[in-house]
């Protein structure tokens, strides 16, 4: 095996970890694979024959391209969603982990999945905030390596991440641990829905429970909160769930795909805390449907 083949081999034990880093810093799953894919680039025209930690030297590296990405980031195609803050911010693309099942492996593998609610809140932070928090507490980098990304001094990084951190928690708390309580919910939910139960679906939803429907760039996005108004809207469109479903897990949260004539229909990925529903995030878009290549066979 010559140099640049063992140095492929070397980077692709890496690309699962560097593709990590780079959805949590852009919310994008093809954006996130450009960063990669540049990574690899500048290890092929680089020397790292001194470098002792080749996995920290990537991750600085995707870290550079993601935040140059962040700064000189254009709107996107699909319309800006409104925050609780007033802010708009957009919804990050969402990573399919499999069909939703009592696995206990299946747990484990999805434990370290970051949630939209949790993205949501990434994209509202200055890029330089988002950078320190996601590459600090997400990946353990030190603020020493992360200080000459940013050009500040490690007790700025340090306190950029702290400020990141705060909105964190006061926004996207953790939800519940329990992935079979959390299919339950969701199924009680369905249920409710499909029957058009008003009163059974306040029960499962959280009183200050907040629904975005993403519907691409063609039809304006839609933020109900509270749970009589996501209930009712439930109960106008609970038809939608009537038909071919399939339970998958999303971001490591239980998540309802609908179709119509094999198609995909819709995607709604829900948040369960204190055993109710806290957030639902529903994607509508067709064409970002397809790119999921989701399907009931």
């Amino acid at each position: 095996m010559d140099g640049e083949d063992f140095l492929a081999e070397r980077f692709e034990e890496h690309r699962p970890h560097l593709r990590a880093v780079a959805y949590r810093m852009l919310g994008s799953l093809s954006e996130a694979e450009d960063a990669v894919q540049e990574a690899w680039f500048k290890l092929s025209r680089s020397d790292v024959s001194e470098v002792a930690n080749l996995a920290g030297w990537l991750t600085t590296v995707v870290g550079r391209v993601c935040l140059d990405l962040l700064r000189s980031r254009v709107a996107r195609r699909e319309d800006p969603l409104e925050h609780q803050d007033g802010r708009e911010v957009r919804l990050p693309d969402p990573v399919i982990d499999g069909v939703l099942a009592l696995d206990p492996e299946q747990e484990i593998l999805t434990a370290d999945s970051v949630g939209i609610a949790l993205m949501i809140v990434l994209e509202t932070l200055a890029p330089a905030e988002r950078l320190s928090f996601v590459l600090h507490d997400m990946f353990s980098v030190p603020f020493d390596e992360i200080a000459p990304i940013l050009g500040r001094t490690s007790a700025s990084t340090r306190q950029l991440a702290s400020r990141a951190r705060r909105r964190v928690q006061g926004a996207a708390p953790a939800p519940d641990a329990d992935l079979a309580l959390r299919r339950e919910v969701v199924q009680a939910f369905l249920a409710a829905a499909r029957g058009g139960d008003f009163e059974a679906l306040l029960t499962v939803l959280d009183p200050d429970v907040v629904a975005r429907t993403d519907a691409g760039a063609l039809r304006p996005a839609v933020l109900r909160r509270g749970a009589r108004n996501v209930a009712a809207g439930a109960s106008a469109f609970g038809s939608r769930f009537v038909g071919q479903s399939l339970l998958l897990l999303v971001n490591g949260e239980p998540a309802v795909a609908t179709f119509t004539d094999g198609r995909p229909a819709s995607l709604a990925v829900f948040t369960v805390r204190g055993g109710k529903v806290v957030a639902m995030h529903i994607f509508a878009d067709p064409e970002r449907l397809e790119r999921l290549g989701l399907s009931v066979g």
